[in-house]
């Protein structure tokens, strides 16, 4: 049974025993934790239990709730997280005793724990997933006509729990494609739209002067920016300055934002969908590499066929009566997302992915002649990740728990496209990265058995 143990600021500590049932704390006689002092809010949090999960909740405290010493709105807890309300330390022990620290020799690392098990409910949700990708087409197909590489693409990326660059030519929907899927995926939708004056604090907030009526003192409060959702589309992005660029650098990577000495931790799951248009370079600001490295994929929003633009032209001319519904929830996303991490990937399939990457660099002995005469930069390890993750979620959106190699080839365009810089030569003959990895793709051999010996 998991436990708390409580310590005030005068060392007493007390342990708890928690149950199936919420818990509310502060200093409210009706909290189920009363805690003392004045630094707890009346409601201060709650402790409940989601999905097999123990998750605390900030209930709108002034001092804020820390979870291993970091602001959190709400957090699924581990076992020994450290949670501290005011003067009050909490020990949350998901087990009811504390983790031992691993013990080593001196200098040596400890060894690694074996990644968790995927649940009986995990493999449920794994095998329903082709029925599932069946009705979100279905409903995003309401409003978006054709592109199902695309969204197929878009929801591979946010199940590996990656950020998505989406690039194509004006009027190609993909502000509506990113709105559709939130809706359909039941998440907190924000849209921000990058221009030359757009400030950091425009996408992250800002601490704003306030007086408390009631004791006429004045503090500051923060008010919180459009990144806190679920769903974050950052409209040409590449039409904003450096400076304000490299605010979503830490919110893609860590998951939380940093404003003055205060991190904020962004509710989980949380994705950034970057559109681009390809023309009307001049005045913009393009992504330098190492923010293009954030994106897991970069995908190209290609003109819809023939009979697709005419369905376009004729169910936008009308009126609209149809709204998609949602499929999945927000805790189901998340649930796959860990599933992901949880699927074992075979030898074959990590060999054939570091091959396919490290072919990428013209520098590499083994790589092919066209990249070293046409490539100036190749594909870090970051994209080795990212290749297997993506292939990880595209198993699970066919229902399966078993890689492929045939998953990294569908994963290798839209994870090594913005990842293989061409040099003059291949400008010159009208080459691009996008035509590099598929040389790649037909040249590059799956491992054989003499690999393993």
């Amino acid at each position: 049974m998991a436990k708390i143990t409580l310590t005030d600021g005068a060392k007493n500590t007390n342990t708890i025993d928690l149950h199936d049932a919420d818990l509310v704390i502060g200093r409210q006689d009706d909290c189920d934790l009363i805690l003392g002092g004045t630094h707890a809010s009346s409601h201060h949090a709650r402790l409940y239990r989601d999905k097999g999960e123990w998750m605390l909740a900030d209930l709108k405290s002034t001092n804020g709730t820390l979870v291993n010493r970091q602001p959190i709105s709400t957090v699924t807890l581990r076992d020994n997280d450290l949670i501290e309300i005011g003067a009050v330390q909490i020990r949350f022990q998901a087990d009811g005793r504390a983790e031992p620290a691993p013990q080593t020799k001196a200098g040596a690392p400890a060894a690694a724990k074996p990644p968790p098990a995927a649940t009986a409910d995990d493999l449920a949700l794994v095998e329903q997933m082709s029925r599932h990708m069946d009705a979100i087409r279905q409903e995003t197909g309401k409003v978006i006509v054709g592109q199902r590489e695309v969204l197929d693409q878009v929801l591979m990326c946010m199940i590996a729990g990656g950020h998505a660059l989406l690039v194509g030519m004006p009027g190609m929907a993909k502000t509506l494609m990113v709105s559709t899927i939130a809706k359909v995926l039941d998440m907190d939708f924000k849209r921000i739209q990058f221009t030359p004056d757009l400030m950091p604090t425009d996408i992250t907030g800002t601490e704003v002067l306030e007086t408390n009526r009631t004791t006429n003192e004045k503090d500051f409060r923060f008010m919180r920016g459009p990144i806190f959702c679920n769903l974050l589309l950052a409209d040409e992005i590449n039409r904003t300055p450096p400076k304000t660029q490299a605010a979503l650098l830490e919110a893609m990577q860590e998951k939380r934002v940093t404003v003055g000495n205060t991190t904020y931790t962004l509710d989980a799951p949380f994705f950034v969908l970057a559109t681009q248009n390809p023309i009307e370079q001049e005045g913009t600001y393009p992504l330098p590499e190492a923010q293009m490295d954030r994106f897991m994929f970069n995908i190209w929003v290609d003109y819809p066929l023939e009979h697709e633009e005419e369905t376009i032209i004729r169910s936008t001319t009308v009126a609209q009566t149809s709204q998609p519904q949602k499929v999945l929830t927000k805790q189901q996303v998340v649930q796959l997302q860990q599933v992901v991490r949880k699927i074992p990937v075979s030898e074959h399939v990590i060999k054939y992915a570091i091959r396919l990457v490290r072919a990428t660099r013209p520098g590499n002995e083994k790589s092919p002649d066209f990249i070293k005469e046409y490539a100036h930069i190749g594909a870090g390890p970051r994209a080795g990740q990212f290749l297997i993750l993506a292939a990880k979620a595209q198993a699970v959106m066919g229902g399966r728990i078993h890689v492929s190699c045939n998953d990294i080839k569908t994963a290798a365009i839209p994870v090594l496209k913005h990842r293989i810089y061409t040099n003059f030569a291949a400008d010159s003959e009208g080459l691009t990265s996008m035509d590099l990895v598929k040389k790649l793709l037909a040249t590059v051999e799956e491992p054989a058995e003499a690999d393993y010996t």
